[in-house]
């Protein structure tokens, strides 16, 4: 059992005899497939006990990319302890409040995290990168492919009951994957969005890492601002574009911008679609309609404009 191995590790850390009470509360935000829970025992701060399973490639690389994160100086959780055979480890509590929670409070409030994370995006882009293990696959024109099939499958078949035939055939959605994965590769957070985003002494903090590999830049850039849970409205999208150009002294370029935007919100509603129909956690589907609002703004104009209107007429009316 996943809690039994957490305890396991717990006492093994804090050296404490089984009388010793110690509490295990679920913390079930997320879809990650992980255990996640807060351990708590008397007379010390909570943490964080994780558990995973081989079920996702990426989860090993959770204790591995958090030691280069941390010695990147991103802030991310500290590691405690580990028992890497056990799929187990230790970390630091960051506390319940992410970015998601600030959603619609001014933006005032907001902007000193979000230039806290892109600060750290900043940093990530001139890293050299881990060279004592290998990350997980670089974003390539197939794994932009294998997220739009994500999206075929999952949102247009599964959830929307339409035929994807033309879509899968379509030249310009072969030619995003293609043109994406051509191009220069940095370190890319890969799931870089609000609920990944922890509050905690006026700065962000990454969870969630642990599918970290090398991709665009404006991969990320465009997941925090093209983010389905927050639902930016132009001026605030603008406002983050802003922040991005104050501290990189630079502003990407807009056609390869809105091409990863629109990359990454068929991947976010392939994921709605999967969690839901798959899961059963119908949480999500209240962003489909967001999603596709914002994935119909950013190809307006485009060559994929006409093939994705079908599809995302009838997903920004979806009602869950």
């Amino acid at each position: 059992m996943p809690t039994d191995s957490i305890l396991y590790a717990t006492r093994q850390y804090l050296g404490i005899a089984p009388t010793v009470s110690v509490t295990l509360t679920p913390i079930k935000k997320g879809a990650s497939g992980r255990t996640i829970v807060r351990v708590a025992t008397p007379g010390r701060d909570p943490f964080i006990g994780i558990h995973w399973t081989d079920e996702r490639p990426d989860s090993d690389n959770f204790l591995p990319v958090g030691k280069f994160l941390k010695a990147t100086k991103i802030n991310v959780p500290e590691i405690f302890y580990e028992i890497a055979h056990r799929r187990v480890a230790l970390v630091e509590d960051l506390g319940d409040t992410d970015l998601l929670s600030l959603k619609g409070r001014p933006f005032a409030e907001r902007e000193p995290y979000y230039r806290s994370a892109l600060q750290q995006i900043d940093k990530l882009f001139y890293s050299k990168g881990p060279k004592d293990f290998e990350l997980m696959p670089a974003f390539d024109e197939s794994l932009y492919r294998w997220e739009q099939e994500y999206f075929f499958d999952h949102l247009v078949e599964d959830l929307l009951g339409m035929d994807a035939s033309d879509l899968r055939e379509d030249e310009a959605l072969r030619e995003l994957a293609k043109r994406l994965g051509s191009s220069a590769k940095h370190l890319v957070h890969r799931d870089f969005q609000s609920q990944n985003l922890l509050l905690k002494d006026g700065k962000a903090w990454w969870i969630d890492f642990q599918g970290m590999r090398r991709g665009r830049q404006e991969y990320d850039i465009a997941s925090l601002i093209f983010d389905p849970y927050m639902d930016h409205p132009a001026e605030d999208r603008e406002a983050i574009l802003g922040i991005w150009e104050d501290i990189s002294e630079d502003r990407p370029e807009p056609t390869i911008f809105h091409q990863c935007a629109a990359q990454r919100l068929m991947q976010a509603l392939g994921a709605y679609g999967n969690i839901a129909k798959n899961r059963g956690d119908e949480w999500y589907l209240q962003f489909v309609a967001p999603a596709a609002r914002m994935l119909a703004d950013v190809t307006a104009g485009t060559p994929l404009e006409k093939p994705l209107a079908p599809v995302l007429a009838k997903a920004t009316e979806f009602a869950p």
